[in-house]
């Protein structure tokens, strides 16, 4: 499916639960496109304050807020002709909502603060743990923000739903850390895994192996 839908320019939106790789994801569709050259630019709409997510997108002009102390680029100029991921996107407030609908619907955006139209080239990636259809029902999440940025849906699936990839993750895990000690799970090792359910997914995976090398 990464493969199928990595070079164009239509939306993708990643859903999954947390630690299932969303964002890893989103680095393949960026790196099997003609887009590849260009940069791969992330930004976690759930971990800036609402003030500053216009500006972390758009950028700002000298002095359009208190503590603008200089013009800065956003995400869009950031990522030029390139990616642009906006992870957690069913965190993003309402109000921002609304302004990244419009450049996502007229490509067009200006800077806070600025008056210049300035133009995106950027193909938009978002990914989110939530279920956006629920959220559009509970209206906490745009309707039209939602078939904007959904045309190409993909989800994630959760490690306990592909038992199969564990022990190959497992052992990617082992080499990448432990390369040089030449270590290698039991069969015993491998049962357990798999018949743990994972409930923090890939990432939970790759702390378990990082910790038993440790300990």
């Amino acid at each position: 499916m990464v493969q199928r839908m990595a070079d164009n320019d239509l939306p993708v939106l990643i859903q999954g639960e947390s630690g299932v790789g969303k964002e890893l994801v989103a680095r393949a569709l960026h790196e099997q496109s003609s887009r590849c050259a260009h940069p791969f630019v992330a930004i976690n709409c759930g971990s800036i304050s609402r003030d500053l997510i216009e500006s972390a997108l758009f950028g700002h002009e000298k002095g359009a807020f208190t503590g603008a102390v200089q013009a800065r680029m956003g995400a869009f100029e950031e990522a030029g002709e390139g990616t642009l991921f906006l992870d957690e996107i069913g965190d993003m407030p309402l109000a921002q909502q609304v302004a990244l609908l419009r450049v996502l619907e007229g490509g067009s955006y200006r800077k806070v603060g600025g008056s210049k139209e300035l133009v995106s080239r950027a193909r938009v990636v978002t990914a989110t743990h939530r279920q956006l259809n629920q959220s559009v029902a509970e209206n906490t999440f745009r309707e039209d923000l939602f078939y904007r940025i959904s045309v190409l849906p993909l989800r994630i699936p959760a490690l306990r739903e592909r038992p199969g990839d564990i022990s190959l993750l497992a052992d990617y895990f082992l080499h990448l850390f432990a390369a040089k000690r030449k270590l290698s799970f039991s069969e015993p090792a491998y049962a357990k895994m798999r018949a743990h359910s994972w409930p923090g997914n890939v990432r939970e995976l790759r702390n378990s192996i990082q910790r038993a090398l440790v300990m």
